[in-house]
């Protein structure tokens, strides 16, 4: 009787393994390295191409954008109110996110950089902006009266995501808004 079992689980054992390896081939191989593809290398003067902002600074100035990093950029300039002979300042801040595939499980094809991309746009729970030729939304901000705004506009093209955080005063809600678009749109252009 111990005898049958013994030969009754060996037997189910061989069945249970064939059949996993079975499934496996039926299933796929992991996805390997190589079949993630990486980010693009955005231009090393992405912040210069993106032309002359001096329009959404204050007038008595003539800061620029600052680049910083590498595989994503930041482009900044801030305008103390301090700094400037009349009641005004400025802040923008212009992000570019290219993003790279991911590995998938097996039998899966690997997550593309469009689609981490989308990812990350879609987790941002601001408002969609319709009637734009990109998938965009916006979080707005007006104080004092609103002329004093504060703007954040995200937009997603293809594998790049853009950020540009617009903070000004005085300017008006809608202006702030229009600017800050405008520079989503150049910065996509321009990381091509």
């Amino acid at each position: 009787m111990a005898g049958r079992m013994v030969r009754g689980t060996a037997i189910a054992c061989g069945v249970a393994a064939v059949a996993g390896l079975g499934i496996g081939f039926a299933v796929g191989q992991p996805v390997q390295p190589e079949d993630v593809q990486s980010a693009r290398v955005l231009p090393a003067d992405l912040c210069s191409r993106l032309g002359d902002i001096s329009v959404l600074l204050p007038k008595a100035t003539n800061a620029k954008l600052t680049q910083t990093g590498a595989a994503e950029i930041t482009c900044s300039v801030k305008v103390s109110e301090r700094t400037q002979p009349t009641f005004s300042g400025a802040e923008l801040t212009i992000r570019i996110t290219p993003y790279s595939g991911r590995r998938a499980g097996a039998g899966e094809s690997s997550f593309t950089p469009t689609e981490m991309a989308k990812a990350a746009f879609d987790r941002q729970p601001w408002p969609v902006v319709n009637d734009r030729p990109y998938p965009t939304k916006v979080e707005k901000i007006a104080r004092v009266g609103g002329m004093d705004s504060r703007v954040s506009v995200l937009v997603q093209r293809a594998d790049l995501v853009v950020q540009v955080d617009y903070a000004a005063h005085p300017i008006d809600l809608a202006t702030a808004q229009q600017a800050a678009q405008v520079l989503a749109d150049r910065a996509i252009w321009e990381s091509k």
